[in-house]
C-alpha cells in the first residue's frame, strides 16, 4: 500500500516455456464462506494432483492486507500515543502558565472592583490578553505542525498528514484549556476583598 502501482498482464500457465520461466503460481480463491476452512481442502486438492508440489504461504486477503500494514500501524500508533502526550504536556503547560500569569496580577485584579470596574469588564481584560497569548502560540505550532507533516505522510495511510480534522481539534482543545486557566485564577481574584489582595501584597 505504500508503493505505487506498477504494469501487469497476465498470461495463461500452459504458455510457458523455457525461454519464459513462469516461476512461482500465485492462485486467488474466491469463497462466500469462512475462507480459512477451505485451507485443509486446498492442501489436499493439490496433493492429489501432485505430491511433489509445494504449498506455502496460504492466508486471507484480509491477513495478508494486515500483514501489509503492520509496520505502519505500529508506527502510527507510537507516534498517536505521543501526540496524546504531547497534548497532555501541552494543555498541562498552558493551564499552569496562564494561571500563574493571572495570579501573578490578583491584587490589580482584586483591587479593580473597589475602583468601580465591573466584574465582568475584568473578566473580559483578562481573556482577551489569555486569548492573544493562545492565538499566538497556536499560529507558531500550526506553522511548525505543517513543516513536519513531511516526516508523517510516509506512515499513514487513508488520511492525509494535514488532516483537517487533527488540525482543528487540537487547538479547540488547547482553547479551551486556556480559557479554563484564564478564567477560573481571575473568576476567583475579583470575588477577592481588595483589603485582602491588599495585605497579600
Amino acid at each position: 500500500m505504500d508503493s505505487a502501482p506498477v504494469p501487469e498482464f497476465y498470461r495463461s500457465y500452459r504458455a510457458a516455456d523455457s525461454t519464459v520461466p513462469m516461476g512461482a503460481v500465485n492462485l486467488a480463491i474466491w469463497t462466500t464462506g469462512d475462507a480459512t476452512a477451505l485451507i485443509p481442502f486446498l492442501r489436499e486438492a493439490v496433493l492429489a494432483l501432485d505430491p511433489s508440489l509445494p504449498l506455502a504461504d496460504v492466508a486471507t486477503m484480509e491477513a495478508r492486507l494486515a500483514n501489509s500494514v503492520a509496520g505502519p500501524r505500529f508506527y502510527a500508533l507510537f507516534v498517536g500515543l505521543f501526540a496524546v502526550l504531547a497534548l497532555t504536556l501541552a494543555s498541562v503547560g498552558i493551564y499552569g502558565i496562564l494561571s500563574y500569569l493571572v495570579l501573578q496580577r490578583r491584587v490589580e485584579i482584586g483591587v479593580r472592583p473597589a475602583l468601580g470596574a465591573p466584574r465582568t469588564s475584568i473578566l473580559a481584560m483578562v481573556l482577551r490578553q489569555g486569548a492573544w497569548l493562545t492565538g499566538l502560540g497556536l499560529l507558531i505550532g500550526l506553522a511548525m505542525a505543517f513543516g513536519v507533516t513531511r516526516l508523517l505522510s510516509s506512515l499513514l495511510f487513508g488520511v492525509t498528514a494535514t488532516d483537517p480534522v487533527v488540525f482543528v481539534i487540537v487547538p479547540v482543545v488547547l482553547s479551551v484549556v486556556a480559557f479554563l486557566a484564564c478564567y477560573v485564577p481571575a473568576r476567583h481574584a475579583t470575588h477577592v476583598d481588595p483589603m485582602v489582595a491588599l495585605r497579600c501584597e
